[in-house]
């Protein structure tokens, strides 16, 4: 087993490094109908979440109150990590740890710290800690080669001689091979056998198992003496979801299960999906989409509730479709037929996407065009690539250029760009010769590419870059906030925006009152 670190771990929010600097700059605070509220001086300023301001002042590295006023200092010179409600910070003698509202928990000394949402894990040598959350107490766990928070929040320890699992109710106890697989289970591995361990530490499937692979979510497939097994792993308990003395393969997310030698099953995480003599081979298509070829010469396309189009003859290939719609595959020609098998719409097109707003995107003579349910081209083929419809709009490619076409092939903006990109919100990210420009959900330019950096904040805010300095523009392209600022930070939790001045606060030097006396005298 490989122990992997855990700052690779995907729970991870963030990993920030900003070094103290040594001059205070000017921060404008704006609210959300850009009406300046305040200003405030720190020479670096991170929002970490909705809770966590953290900043640098007076060479400090402090934890800030929701009105930006430091209340803790954190000890540090960065901010190495933060997973809610850890705040991993870097000194000059190592890492420490804070909870988001200040409590110190490891003093920044320790040469790492993993984190899980309910205990910390600090290594200073060969020596490990463990802070646990719920009961508030450090405990020392001892010395090891390497030890990692697994995904359960176990420790997962190793030494020359096995692994152990030190905050079990066993410590001691000492295993062969022990593997994090998800949230809930660790697999072990004894002289005996696999087994499966709970966030406790605790059995939920003695070690027995001849052998045993991680599925998905808290599905597992097991093998014991001559018999195939399906399990899924309960909080408390393991229970065996499918047993057989029959041949099971595993490969290639595709899991089929042999009777005296011939194919009859096509099974999912938890049991039989499809029992069926005269199976042939089973091809899988998509996630959880299969072609069931039979030795009648039928092919059908199963979907994880059943057949979503029936077994039917002459038929090389179904895709999965959309719209009640299959691309299909016959003489090396695409189509589209119906649940039933049945063509709607003639082989004759050498590629063919699903549907999707009543147009599938169809390629004939190396060229990408759109069809209709009836099989009508609606828009010629001329693009060499193309994508699916969505809200009435399509980017299609050629001759080297992207473009937004509309349902009728109209090209919208009548210009093209190196890339077009959708985004979550419907609007699209343009980008022509590095730099990025926007274009809303109806097809509207709102600004052409020009910036190094573009971002959509919210509603009407949309984050700016050019070189070194940032702005603010609204859905009409208009400036909000002038591109001026070093940095633009949002406070999504107080409404506030963050603007960094290139404005240097000077010093001012106050006369002492016993100096002035002195003069007057």
């Amino acid at each position: 087993m490989k122990l992997i670190n855990c700052s690779k771990k995907i729970f991870l929010i963030c990993c920030l490094l900003f070094p103290i600097m040594g001059s205070s700059q000017t921060w404008e605070v704006y609210d959300h109908n850009f009406n300046l509220k305040s200003r405030i001086a720190y020479d670096q300023i991170n929002i970490l979440g909705e809770s966590v301001r953290v900043s640098t002042a007076n060479n400090e590295l402090h934890l800030l109150s929701k009105e930006f006023k430091p209340f803790l200092n954190l000890k540090g010179t960065s901010v190495h990590q933060y997973l809610e409600p850890w705040i991993i910070v870097k000194g000059p003698n190592g890492m420490g740890a804070f909870h988001e509202y200040g409590e110190e928990i490891f003093t920044p000394e320790y040469d790492d710290i993993q984190m899980f949402y309910t205990r910390l894990l600090a290594k200073k040598g060969d020596n490990y800690w463990v802070y646990d959350r719920m009961s508030r107490t450090t405990e020392m766990i001892g010395a090891y080669e390497q030890a990692i928070l697994a995904k359960n929040g176990q420790v997962i320890a190793k030494t020359a001689h096995g692994y152990f699992l030190p905050i079990s109710s066993n410590p001691n106890k000492m295993y062969n091979d022990l593997r994090e697989v998800n949230e809930n289970v660790i697999i072990s591995h004894e002289t005996t056998g696999y087994g499966l361990i709970n966030r406790e530490g605790k059995y939920i499937l003695e070690p027995i198992i001849d052998e045993m692979q991680y599925l998905e979510d808290d599905y597992f497939y097991a093998f014991d003496g001559n018999q195939y097994m399906l399990i899924l792993a309960r909080e408390e308990r393991a229970d065996i979801k499918y047993t057989s003395y029959h041949k099971i393969t595993l490969e290639n997310s595709l899991m089929l299960e042999y009777i005296h030698g011939k194919l009859r099953r096509v099974m999912k995480k938890d049991g039989i999906l499809l029992d069926m003599t005269g199976m042939e081979k089973v091809k899988l298509v998509g996630k959880e989409k299969y072609n069931v070829y039979s030795r009648e010469n039928k092919v059908g396309l199963l979907g994880i509730n059943g057949w979503e189009v029936s077994p039917s003859p002459n038929l090389e290939t179904i895709l999965p479709g959309n719209e009640n719609l299959f691309p299909s595959i016959k003489t090396g020609k695409f189509g589209f037929i119906d649940k039933h098998g049945s063509w709607v719409i003639q082989n004759g097109f050498e590629e063919a996407l699903p549907f999707h707003e009543g147009l599938a995107a169809v390629k004939n003579a190396g060229k990408w065009g759109y069809i209709n349910k009836q099989g009508q081209t609606i828009i010629n083929h001329e693009y060499d690539g193309v994508s699916r419809f969505h809200r009435g709009l399509a980017v299609a490619r050629k001759n080297g250029s992207s473009y937004l076409i509309d349902q009728n092939g109209n090209i919208l903006m009548d210009k093209g760009f190196d890339r077009v990109s959708l985004l979550p919100d419907n609007y699209y990210i343009t980008e022509s010769n590095g730099f990025f420009g926007l274009v809303n959900a109806a097809g509207k330019e709102v600004v052409d590419p020009q910036f190094d950096e573009l971002r959509k904040e919210d509603t009407n805010i949309i984050l700016v870059r050019k070189g070194s300095k940032y702005g603010i523009i609204d859905e009409n392209g208009n400036y909000i906030l002038p591109l001026y600022y070093k940095n633009i930070l949002f406070d999504k939790a107080s409404k506030l925006i963050l603007a960094e001045d290139e404005y240097t606060l000077p010093k001012i030097e106050i006369e002492e009152k016993n100096s002035k006396k002195k003069k007057a005298d």
